[in-house]
């Protein structure tokens, strides 16, 4: 396997210089090339591989026909065959190359590259049809390959479709080795990796095509002539782009802290416990992956924000899933979108999937069979399914703030690691939420009186300890000085908490999770 990369590294005394020739050894997924094999011997007609990188399948496929001792066209609607006869380049129309294929006395394997548009056409797929006859009588394959599977019911049953996975572990592995290999011999950068860093930005180039992986490994170079630390969330950075163009998952940067999370010290001891969860010296010590985490509690106490600060201590990309843009309106389309986001999470595992207020995503499955021919229903069983049996590392983690409107089913045991009640935060957590805040906004806590606050805001919850000190803030600007205690304690006095306002619901939920989920705090 060879990439040629081309990377211009430009500091700011307009130094040069340039990185060329960068190869790496033959890296093939080897079940993937044994099915393929067999389905060739097999005399499976037409065959369907799903995947974006046509170089990485070229090599794939190169291979097979070399093993097998056959001839292998490739074929595009630009450029027709890459042949050295001329009447085979300029056989750009697909029906000329289908019927090139069937008529062919040659052993080979034909691959017809982005041919998913021309499947709606009905002349074509009775073409395909007519071809698939005579391949099942010869030494010959068609191979269709493209990023979008499209198959036309009539040909569903000459299609075998192998769906092509991203690089993984091991192949970045050597990726990443064969990079650093090919820059060695250059003085001016520092590439000596301890195993677990080596280890880390392999993991979090997941989810990453080799071409993607190959440019982020060459852009963390350029930035600082070494790989660090800080080079992770770059990596990690670099999948928002895979993310934004799917429309079913929102990425979100890795900016809040587990410092910025007041309290909940059980929860946060569970965390540190399993930071490494996801290394290989877990796997070699025997421990599962961890699976997720189910967030129970009171409004604006902390769940989406220990959502955040989870991926961020974890230094895991976070991913949002809004149920809301799985549903659409034709039959088996919403099905399908949650299986598509999930193999998103999945292809970029790993991750950390979050799903806010789970309770109104999946609103009413009881009732789904009458209000919505059972769409709702379907959607959840597909994602329960995943939950309960996956294998690739995505720790999901679920918030809720009305327990009752959750379905059983979400809570029974191997759903999750863990179901975890955020209570109204203690006199201790208020002190500490008062401190998180003044310092976020450039204030010293030692200025201010944190014991009269903590005292003064008991039944606040830590959003609305936030909302107090911006209050607070409100008020001292138009008067050009800083605000004090006495302006916070004044907004302080004037709300009424939700405490108050939803006194019964809250104590519901308390007596609820009283003994049936583990306190956070």
């Amino acid at each position: 396997m060879q990439f040629a990369v081309d990377i211009f590294l430009k500091i700011e005394d307009d130094y040069h210089c340039q990185i060329r020739g960068f190869h790496t050894s033959e890296i093939f997924m080897q079940d993937i090339k044994r099915e393929i094999l067999l389905s060739i011997r097999a005399r499976y007609p037409i065959l369907y591989l799903l995947s974006w990188e046509e170089g990485r399948l070229r090599r794939l496929l190169r291979d097979v026909a070399g093993e097998m001792d056959k001839k292998i066209f490739f074929w595009r609607s630009s450029k027709g065959f890459e042949a050295e006869e001329p009447r085979l380049r300029e056989m750009k129309k697909p029906i000329s190359a289908i019927d090139f294929v069937a008529t062919s006395p040659e052993r080979a394997i034909f691959v017809f590259e982005d041919f998913h548009p021309f499947l709606g056409d009905h002349q074509i797929v009775r073409t395909l049809r007519d071809a698939a006859e005579s391949l099942r009588k010869s030494f010959k394959t068609l191979v269709l390959v493209s990023a979008d599977l499209k198959i036309p019911m009539e040909l569903e049953k000459d299609i075998t479709v192998f769906d092509i996975p991203l690089p993984d572990q091991q192949e970045l592995s050597r990726l990443l080795s064969s990079f650093l290999s090919s820059v060695s011999t250059r003085k001016d950068l520092q590439l000596d990796l301890s195993s677990d860093l080596f280890e880390r930005i392999v993991k979090a180039a997941l989810g990453l095509t080799e071409n993607e992986a190959e440019n982020v490994f060459a852009k963390a170079l350029v930035r600082d002539r070494r790989f660090t630390e800080a080079d992770l969330p770059l990596i990690i950075a670099e999948k928002k782009q895979i993310i934004r163009k799917t429309g079913l998952l929102e990425y979100y940067d890795l900016a809040e802290s587990m410092e910025e999370v007041g309290g909940l010290d059980n929860l946060k001891k569970w965390l540190l416990r399993r930071q490494e969860a996801f290394s290989e010296r877990a796997r070699d010590y025997g421990l599962p992956q961890p699976k997720g985490l189910l967030l129970l509690g009171v409004q604006g106490c902390g769940k989406s924000l220990s959502a955040k600060a989870i991926a961020s201590l974890w230094k895991l990309p976070l991913l949002r899933l809004d149920v809301g843009t799985v549903f659409a309106s034709y039959i088996g389309a919403s099905e399908a979108n949650m299986r598509r986001a999930i193999k998103i999470a999945e292809s970029l595992s790993p991750t950390v999937l979050w799903l806010d207020e789970i309770e109104k995503a999946f609103a009413g499955t009881l009732g789904s069979g009458i209000s919505d021919a059972g769409t709702t229903q379907r959607v959840f069983a597909t994602f329960l399914t995943w939950l309960q049996e996956k294998t690739k590392p995505v720790f999901v983690i679920a918030t809720a703030n009305r327990i009752a409107e959750l379905p059983p089913e979400l809570m029974r045991k191997g759903r999750f690691d863990e179901i975890f009640f955020i209570d109204l935060p203690a006199d201790a957590e208020r002190r500490e939420i008062f401190q998180i805040h003044l310092r976020k906004r450039g204030r010293k806590p030692e200025d201010y009186d944190l014991n009269l606050l903590a005292q003064k805001s008991e039944g606040f919850s830590g959003a609305e300890i936030e909302e107090a000190v911006i209050s607070a803030m409100y008020a001292a600007f138009p008067e050009n000085r800083d605000f004090t205690t006495k302006d916070i304690l004044e907004v302080l006095e004037e709300t009424v908490p939700l405490a108050t306002t939803a006194r019964e619901q809250i104590e519901a939920l308390r007596q609820w999770a009283h003994d049936r989920a583990r306190p956070a705090s």
